[in-house]
């Protein structure tokens, strides 16, 4: 068998059988085996080194043994490799047990007296191959009824009525944390730097002809203090810049330039500037806002149990 199969294919063929055996046995999602798990990724590696080696070392054992024979022994093995593939002994063996042919001249024991204008009928057994191909049908047929028939597995239509049930939960799932997904809704405060810092460099590129680079206001209205227009806080800044300011006079919406995640951080640096005191800022517009979901901290209650007064 060796010899009928060149070591260039039956390397990459044993090569590539333990690497399908490795995806198929190991959980690694959508990414293969050996991307996700390196370790998977050196086995494989040393496999194949080991592989090729000892292809080399039995070919060059094999040449050795073959130097040492005598004539003869060689000739014998030359022309043992010479024959075709449908020549070789192995190969008769496995087809005379999977057809059960009878030769040619043994075929008048199989004649059968049935003649039809001349033409006669073979009483030919059927071949292996086929009835072991119907014996495995059937055996399919009775799993297949007993387990989708009477234990009730799910079938395709259920299978994928599954399979769209749990990718909406997933999509749901995504959609609640996706960053260009967001909305005045899930929009959250970004404090860190570095967030800020983004939301500076998009507020350069984009609001200063209208608000100024110090935030203090010029044709738009001054975002350092506590009075908006169309309300303050993260989630109103969020909406307005998204979808424009007061029509005909306000701001334009942002919506198409810029992606939600770009929207969140910019809006994240103008709350941040709240009460950085620009130099000559514009009036204050609109009316102070108070953020209703905030903590409210409990009143100090002094009580005077002696007549001493208290001056302010």
């Amino acid at each position: 068998m060796k010899k009928l199969i060149p070591s260039y294919i039956r390397v990459p063929l044993i090569f590539f059988i333990v690497v399908g055996a490795m995806e198929y046995f190991v959980d690694s999602g959508k990414d293969f085996a050996f991307v996700k798990y390196p370790m998977i990724a050196l086995f494989l590696f040393v496999f194949l080194f080991l592989l090729i080696a000892i292809e080399i070392t039995l070919s060059a054992i094999n040449n050795v043994m073959y130097q040492i024979l005598s004539e003869e022994q060689k000739q014998k093995i030359d022309t043992i490799n010479s024959l075709n593939f449908k020549e070789s002994d192995w190969y008769k063996s496995l087809l005379k047990k999977l057809t059960r042919t009878v030769p040619m001249e043994n075929e008048g024991e199989l004649m059968l007296d049935h003649d039809y204008d001349g033409i006669k009928e073979l009483d030919n057994v059927l071949p292996p191959w086929w009835v072991y191909l119907f014996l495995g049908c059937i055996v399919f047929a009775v799993i297949y009824l007993v387990r989708f028939e009477i234990l009730g597995a799910p079938d395709q239509e259920m299978e994928l009525k599954n399979e769209m049930a749990q990718a909406k939960i997933e999509v749901a799932a995504y959609m609640k944390t996706a960053p260009d997904m967001m909305d005045e809704k899930t929009v959250t405060l970004l404090t860190d730097a570095a967030a800020i810092a983004e939301g500076k460099t998009i507020f350069t590129k984009n609001c200063i002809a209208c608000h100024r680079a110090d935030a203090g206001g010029q044709i738009g209205p001054n975002l350092t203090d506590e009075q908006w227009i169309l309300g303050g806080g993260i989630k109103n800044l969020f909406h307005t810049i998204t979808n424009g300011g007061r029509d005909g006079k306000g701001m334009i919406a942002w919506k198409g330039t810029l992606k939600p995640k770009e929207i969140q951080t910019v809006a994240s640096y103008v709350i941040s500037l709240k009460g950085s005191n620009p130099k000559d800022p514009k009036a204050p517009e609109g009316e102070i806002w108070v953020d209703e979901n905030a903590p409210k901290k409990d009143a100090a209650v002094i009580t005077i149990t002696d007549s001493t007064q208290v001056n302010k």
